[in-house]
């Protein structure tokens, strides 16, 4: 990965994004049913990023779910156009979850793997190329 910056935001602009590439620990798609309603898709392709590396310029409004698997997901969107952009899990602290999707430029990821295979979709299904998950990994 080269030294420059990531950046990314929501759809108005409110919200900012930027982070280091070195701050990015590993990136996949989740076809958990939560990320399918909360991306209105058939999966959410994320990428794990240290939080103290993640500088956010704007307001985000955040809504907490438990997910599937009972940890506690809170899920942040711009609070002008809704777009989803990041999301944490209470009690892990140290690293946030980006969403692929709102980054300026996501030409540069390569996908480590799939989670949640067992709820994917057949219009929507796990890329079989790489690791597949049948539920989420052991943090």
């Amino acid at each position: 990965m080269d030294d420059e910056q990531r950046t990314g935001g929501c759809l108005c602009g409110a919200v900012r994004y930027t982070f280091d590439p070195s701050a990015v620990i590993s990136t996949h798609h989740c076809h958990c049913t939560d990320c399918q309603k909360s991306t209105g898709s058939g999966k959410a392709t994320i990428l794990f990023v240290l939080s103290d590396q993640l500088q956010i310029d704007g307001e985000l409004k955040y809504f907490s779910v438990t997910g599937t698997d009972g940890a506690e997901v809170s899920r942040g969107f711009c609070q002008v156009c809704g777009s989803p952009l990041l999301s944490q899990i209470i009690g892990l602290d140290a690293m946030k979850i980006v969403k692929a999707g709102s980054l300026d430029d996501s030409s540069w990821l390569k996908i480590d793997s799939n989670f949640w295979t067992t709820s994917a979709k057949p219009w929507s299904p796990a890329d079989d190329s790489i690791a597949c998950m049948p539920r989420n990994p052991q943090l």
